[in-house]
This record gives C-alpha cells, sequence and structure tokens, in this order.
C-alpha cells in the first residue's frame, strides 16, 4: 500500500526525530511522501524535518494554525498518488509492523479509519477509544469520571481493560495516530479547522461513520505516543471541554445540546469546588464565551 504520512509540528524538535526513524523502519508498505506541517514553531523542528532519508516535504504554515488546518494543509501537499494518509503527531514512535498491520485493516470492506493500540513512553497502555457522545455518557464522565468507561452505556472514553486487546469496530479514537484511505478522505472531505485542538478528529470519524464509513481498532499495531500536555495546561484543557460541547450542540437539537452543555458544567464546576485549577479553567470558558481561546500562541 502507498502511504503518505501527514505530521503536524509545533516546537516537536525534541520528538521528531525518533517519529522519523520509526517510519523510516515500516516494513510491507510504500510511504510515498512525508508532509511535516509545522506550525510556526521557535525550533529547529522544520530542519530535523529534513535529517532523514524519508521523502519528506517540509511545509511552513507561517502561524499557529492549529491541528486540523495542518491536517489538510499537509494532505493538500502531498503531490504522488498515494492509497491511504497516516495522521501522526510528532511525539509518537511506531513499532516496524504498525503501518502494514493498520493497512491491511483498510481492506475490510467499509473500513476507512484504522487505528493503533497506543501505550505511554514506558510501555503501559494508554487509552485512546471513544464511544459516540451521548447525554447519558456525559453525565457518567461528570460524576463518576474514569470509573464511567469500564460501565456499559455511561462512558465515553472507554477505560475497560478487556477492549484493550480486542480488535472491532469504535465510534471514535485520540488522533495522535490514524491511518486514513484515500477515499474516505475524498468522500469526508477536509477535517473541520474550527476547532483549532481537540474534538476535530471525533468530527472526522463522527462524519465519515455518517457516511458509512467504519473505523477499526487493531490492537496489534503498536505506537507509542508521549502526549499529556492538555493534562497540565489549563488554557489548553478549557478549550478541550468548549470543543466537545461545541461539537456535540452541531450535531443535536438545541434542546439536548442545552442538556449536555449543563451536564458538562456541572461536571467541572464540582471539580472546579475541589481545588482543580484545570476544571476551574473550563468552568470559565463555558459560561464566558469571551474568554475561550480564540487562536493558538506563536
Amino acid at each position: 500500500m502507498r502511504i503518505a504520512v501527514v505530521i503536524v509540528t509545533y516546537n516537536s524538535a525534541d520528538v521528531l526525530a525518533d517519529c522519523l526513524r520509526s517510519l523510516e523502519g515500516q516494513r510491507d508498505v510504500d510511504i510515498v511522501s512525508v508532509v511535516v506541517a509545522d506550525n510556526a514553531s521557535r525550533d529547529d523542528s522544520l530542519a530535523v524535518a529534513k535529517n532523514t532519508d524519508l521523502p519528506v516535504v517540509p511545509l511552513a504554515m507561517g502561524r499557529n494554525a492549529g491541528f486540523a488546518a495542518g491536517i489538510n494543509a499537509g494532505v493538500a501537499a502531498v503531490a504522488v498518488d498515494y492509497d491511504a494518509v497516516m495522521v501522526l503527531n510528532p511525539d509518537c514512535r511506531l513499532e516496524a509492523d504498525t503501518l502494514a498491520r493498520l493497512a491491511a485493516m483498510l481492506q475490510r470492506g467499509t473500513c476507512g479509519i484504522a487505528v493503533p493500540k497506543l501505550l505511554n513512553e514506558d510501555g503501559s497502555f494508554q487509552p485512546s477509544l471513544r464511544n459516540e457522545p451521548t447525554i447519558r455518557r456525559a453525565f457518567g464522565e461528570a460524576f463518576l469520571g474514569r470509573i464511567a468507561g469500564r460501565l456499559p452505556g455511561f462512558g465515553e472514553l472507554i477505560t475497560d481493560p478487556r477492549e484493550r486487546d480486542q480488535p472491532g469496530a469504535y465510534s471514535w479514537a485520540t488522533g495522535a495516530a490514524m491511518l486514513i484511505s484515500a477515499a474516505a478522505l475524498r468522500d469526508v472531505g477536509p477535517w473541520d479547522e474550527s476547532f483549532l485542538l481537540y474534538s476535530e478528529e471525533t468530527d472526522f470519524a463522527l462524519r465519515a461513520a455518517d457516511r458509512g464509513w467504519t473505523l477499526w481498532y487493531e490492537p496489534a499495531a503498536e505506537v507509542r505516543h508521549i502526549g499529556g500536555e492538555q493534562q497540565t495546561n489549563p488554557t489548553l484543557n478549557a478549550l478541550s471541554v468548549v470543543n466537545k460541547v461545541t461539537l456535540y450542540r452541531r450535531r443535536h437539537s438545541a434542546l439536548a445540546g442545552g442538556a449536555y452543555f449543563l451536564i458538562v458544567l456541572a461536571g467541572e464546576a464540582l471539580r472546579a469546588a475541589l481545588g482543580r485549577r484545570r476544571a476551574r479553567a473550563a468552568v470559565v470558558a463555558l459560561v464566558r464565551p469571551s474568554r475561550r481561546l480564540r487562536a493558538l500562541a506563536t
């Protein structure tokens, strides 16, 4: 399979080299292009991108345009024929057979998106699979936390350990590593750039499902993903929470969207009352639209 890779970078020089080396080691696939779409990094991300034997296309975005904008620009910059596009975070490292295993999944009927098992840097399991957002799942995550992921129907993030080694179809998954067939990409259209960061992969996967494409999880394909900035940055966490509500409202009635908003707000307010700074930032962003992040730092 001919695979084009799109990596969106922002001050990623310290992790990008390892990511590219893991791509150099992929077996049984043809990597025809690697577009590194750089969101105005202040470090040497683009210089690192050029230091590889891969067919790299350095793409300077000129501003911190966000993840979806980088993906769209990266796909547009691929100047060769391809069968699939691997959307990849620069802080990911792939096992040697990861792309081949994911590519095999795209041969399964309506499978349009294939995702791997994500691991933390130390090799421990990193939950990445999600159920479709619903009011009941919002309630479960607001008041039960991560426990909700182990209760059928009550969690969006799937935390049941029995799921981690079972291949299957899911509603969506973390966008750090996604192999998307060229046919699905053409059919679904570009990623929604209005999200800046977070929920853009949810939106894309749900729109793909609307058009009959399946997202398939293949645990035999493994990717180590460092990640974690959202967990420590209150501003980014607030953006994630706001985008989650925005996405639900776009796909449902005003009444359902209002209920979803109130449940998410209640959950964040409860956490804020317990002294969690990230939750306080989320509450402010939810109730005061003027305080929401409109552009990313450069």
